[in-house]
């Protein structure tokens, strides 16, 4: 059977889940919010856009892999949390997590292209950036890792007693690691302030969740007590009020929260991965009918009377000239010295 005919047949037996709104009521955002939701997904957009032309170019090495078509998840979670006091950590797919806890473009840019004004100096690359002032400790590599690591960031919140929730994602993939539910099972013993998030784009790889997850990924805390819900993932709106509920109950001193985001990917698993397992109808009516970016831009014209022209035009341009001043930023920083191999490797404790 072909690649194509076998992934129509995947296709039919998709479990097609209801989704649950966490509210009926119609979003009535201000405009300000509504740019400010446009601007920060186009500008996670544009940056990936730019990384795997830059990655084609040669000039980013290793693994890739790009967040386009999820930016609504990241973005709406990120607007309701404290960044003050919440902590991120993520999977391998983490650019888009990095800039949307206000991490600077142009050094996530240079570490990607292995440059010395990078955040990891040029040696971590996509999966392993970090920022101590942001609160954003990573994207791993290890599938399921984030959530051990964020596990920990919830139990160090609560013994601190410093206010602030771990907020935890994954991959549907990841989902299935043994050390999550590990992680499940502590987390609700101990009443932790985490929030896993479950990034659900429909395939671990090239391997679609009909094929690789029994049952809804939201539920599997319920064994643990852990209450959780399937989102729009699509649509920043319900994000927004998912993610409100759910840091609401972890604060409030309940234990930890699931949220599960139907979303998904318009790229392959990776920059290498031609993604022959789908469809080209599948990828078609996911950008023409359920685009995150252009269900904002809609809205804002629809029913706030925005503008194109002068409303959404100047953001076009801005976001622009950011990727610009990001390209060249990156082309212009130095490779690292040689010396730097022999450092942040060992710290000695006196």
């Amino acid at each position: 059977m072909a690649q194509t005919e076998k992934a129509q047949k995947a296709q039919k037996t998709e479990r097609k889940p209801e989704l649950r709104a966490i509210s009926n009521s119609k979003p009535n955002p201000s405009k300000d919010e509504l740019i400010q939701f446009y601007r920060n997904m186009l500008l996670i957009r544009r940056f990936e856009e730019k990384a795997a032309q830059l990655y084609g170019m040669g000039l980013i090495g290793g693994f890739c892999h790009l967040y386009i078509g999820q930016e609504a998840v990241v973005t709406g979670i990120t607007a309701v949390q404290d960044q003050d006091k919440d902590s991120v950590v993520t999977t391998y797919r983490d650019h888009a997590h990095m800039l949307a806890c206000d991490m600077d473009p142009r050094m996530v840019m240079a570490e990607l292209t292995g440059r010395i004004d990078g955040y990891s100096r040029g040696k971590g690359g996509s999966m392993h950036m970090f920022s101590k002032e942001k609160r954003f400790f990573g994207g791993h590599g290890i599938v399921g890792a984030s959530a051990s690591i964020g596990t920990g960031l919830g139990f160090a919140h609560k013994y601190k007693e410093d206010g602030g929730v771990a907020i935890v994602y994954n991959g549907d993939g990841g989902s299935n690691q043994g050390q999550v539910y590990e992680c499940y099972n502590m987390a609700s013993l101990w009443k932790l302030p985490i929030l896993y998030v479950i990034e659900n784009n429909k395939y671990a790889m090239g391997t679609s969740t009909t094929r690789h997850a029994a049952g809804e990924l939201y539920k599997r805390g319920e064994g643990f007590g852990i209450p959780g819900e399937q989102v729009d993932g699509q649509d920043i709106f319900e994000v927004q009020r998912a993610a409100k509920q759910a840091l609401d109950h972890v604060r409030e001193g309940k234990g930890p929260y699931i949220l599960e985001f139907m979303t998904y990917r318009y790229r392959g698993h990776s920059m290498s991965d031609p993604a022959n397992y789908r469809t080209k109808e599948e990828v078609s009516s996911w950008k023409e009918e359920r685009d995150p970016i252009d269900k904002v831009k809609r809205f804002m014209i629809e029913e706030k009377d925005m503008s194109e022209e002068k409303d959404i035009k100047p953001i076009d341009k801005e976001i622009k000239a950011i990727i610009k001043e990001t390209e060249e930023f990156a082309k212009d920083s130095p490779l690292p010295d040689e010396s730097e191999l022999w450092t942040d490797v060992l710290i000695e404790v006196e």
